[in-house]
């Protein structure tokens, strides 16, 4: 794993750790509350304390929450810069795409005129 910023995620893991719709739902809860503990993220959801520590270790390798000791419990804050990242990274991606359907189209309007 990388530093504990989230930094150098990569894309396909926050893609991985965003493709689960519970994980989806673990880290809205997480930004909707400003952090949580997998105690209270399973009262809220209907999972296991236990498959929410799952769900959290997978956004947590993604960079997507970092856990903080409070005492005897670990809460977990939500960082949302590997998300950025990933967007940024399929925005050019897209750019890309959308930059050779452009020649390719305009190779095929060029050609077809006599």
């Amino acid at each position: 794993m990388t530093s504990a910023a989230g930094a150098g995620q990569a894309p396909e893991d926050v893609l991985v750790a965003l493709a689960d719709p519970t994980r989806r739902e673990v880290l809205a809860i997480i930004v909707r509350e400003g952090g949580a503990t997998s105690t209270s993220l399973a009262a809220s959801l209907p999972v296991t304390r236990q498959a929410v520590a799952k769900h959290l270790a997978v956004l947590e390798h993604a960079g997507l929450v970092h856990p903080h000791r409070i005492g005897r419990e670990v809460r977990y804050e939500a960082d949302l810069r590997p998300l950025k990242r990933t967007r940024q990274w399929m925005d050019a991606l897209t750019a890309a795409w959308e930059h050779r359907l452009s020649a390719i189209k305009d190779l095929a309007e060029g050609s077809s005129t006599p």
